[in-house]
């Protein structure tokens, strides 16, 4: 009898929510906005986001990640400069996504309780997206929010 490979888990089950916290710690995780998988990312931009998002690079160039941008860094790559102005998303120290299935996997599993986890999951997430699918994410962002003419000028 041929014996099945295993299923591989999703990074969702790999990394599965923590439990909700308001401590300092884990609201101050929400000053450098977390990742998204790159399927929710497509879900974030198509439920109208795309606005808010930022294009980070890899060091050398070689993919990029959509993330949330910080505020005052839309649509654009992501600069130092905004880097202390917070997630665009974080308002009164609460996340607008939160709860709506939308909130970034790495927003929803790193956590005070285990801060060793998020070197982890940014990890898998770098892996997630440097795919022919994260590149295909990234132009299609690129075309719909006009930044792809933005670099053409």
């Amino acid at each position: 009898m041929a014996r099945t490979a295993p299923r591989k888990r999703s990074l969702a089950e790999r990394f599965p929510p923590s439990e909700p916290c308001t401590c300092a710690v884990c609201v101050g995780y929400c000053a450098r906005p977390g990742w998204w998988t790159v399927e929710e990312a497509a879900r974030a931009l198509e439920a109208g986001y795309g606005g808010r998002m930022m294009l980070e690079m890899a060091p050398d160039h070689s993919f990029g990640v959509l993330a949330p941008a910080f505020r005052g860094n839309e649509v654009d790559f992501a600069r130092q400069q905004f880097a202390g102005n917070g997630c665009s998303f974080l308002k009164d120290e609460r996340c607008e996504l939160f709860g709506t299935g939308l909130q970034p996997l790495e927003c929803r599993h790193v956590h005070h309780a285990d801060p060793e986890s998020g070197a982890r999951v940014h990890a898998a997430l770098e892996r997630d997206w440097n795919t022919p699918a994260g590149r295909a994410l990234v132009v299609r962002w690129s075309k719909e929010t006009g930044f792809w003419e933005r670099l053409k000028r």
